[in-house]
């Protein structure tokens, strides 16, 4: 990930952000991440539980 380039994780986040939004399971999975890390957002357990809860409920639906 960012092999060769510069990570700009303020800017992933916030597409990380709209994506989960509209629905993006891997999104909302890579915005959790973010939080849980700190990277691109202040460093959040709460938000990052909300979106990785968000992210296993739609693995679990699909996956039905």
């Amino acid at each position: 990930m960012g092999l060769g380039f510069e990570q700009y994780y303020t800017e992933a986040a916030k597409w990380y952000r709209l994506a989960a939004e509209q629905g993006n399971f891997a999104a909302k999975r890579n915005l959790g991440l973010c939080y849980y890390n700190g990277q691109g957002v202040e460093q959040n357990y709460d938000e990052a539980q909300y979106w990785l809860k968000k992210y296993e409920e739609q693995k679990k639906e699909l996956r039905s």
